[in-house]
């Protein structure tokens, strides 16, 4: 199965550090962000990966190149101007095939075993639903949570779990989106959670949406004392 890692964002939040720096080749534990999904993506076998970006783009190509020195086949996606989750994912399409394929964040850290996913897509390709979530545990800053999640069913009724950037999706989610214009993720994904056509599970290990120099400076701060 193919993989798709969102590097597109201006990360905003993180300024002045993405001033001259793409969010996702920010470091924490050693090494910038992507690589820690690359890796763990590569680990659970799957290899096939595309990258979005836009802002300073041209740096994550030099820095993760073809990423045959992580065991990896990457393509690009080279947006120009960020075309936001949906519309990133609907102009990558052509690179990711037919089949279900997994979409992570960037900028976030969590040590979901993505050795799940290519089993959780099968289950996707012989099912009506159009996506599978993975939600986590609500952080202080969404302590409202996005989504439900009931007998393995993504809900929009409390208790909420927050999305946590880990998602797989069929192609046919993002059919209607033109390819090059701007669409976000959360209203399709709410359409189609209305037909009960989303399926989820809840990952309770380690997580942080990376989305501030603080939260940045914390995880780096953990994984250099689980490296030490």
């Amino acid at each position: 199965m193919r993989a798709m890692i969102l590097a597109a964002g201006r990360g905003e939040r993180m300024r002045p550090l993405t001033d001259h720096t793409p969010k996702p080749l920010l470091q924490a534990g050693g090494k910038p962000l992507i690589v820690w999904h690359i890796e763990r993506l590569v680990q659970a076998g799957i290899t096939h990966l595309v990258i979005n970006h836009a802002h300073l783009g041209i740096q994550i190509e030099q820095a993760l190149g073809d990423g045959s020195r992580f065991g990896a086949h990457i393509e690009y996606s080279d947006e120009g101007n960020a075309l936001e989750t949906a519309g990133g994912i609907a102009f990558a399409l052509p690179l990711l095939g037919d089949a279900p394929f997994a979409v992570v964040n960037g900028d976030v850290y969590c040590d979901y075993d993505f050795s799940h996913l290519p089993a959780r897509a099968s289950a996707l390709t012989d099912s009506e639903d159009l996506a599978h979530l993975v939600l986590v545990d609500n952080p202080e800053h969404n302590a409202k949570g996005d989504f439900g999640l009931h007998a393995s069913r993504i809900t929009d009724t409390p208790p909420k779990l927050t999305f946590s950037g880990i998602g797989l999706y069929k192609p046919a989610l993002f059919a209607d989106i033109p390819r090059g214009s701007k669409a976000p993720l959360a209203p399709l994904l709410r359409e189609q959670i209305a037909h009960a056509r989303v399926s989820g599970e809840h990952h309770r290990g380690q997580w942080v949406d990376v989305g501030t120099p603080q939260r940045l400076q914390e995880l780096d701060q953990q994984l250099r004392a689980t490296i030490a």
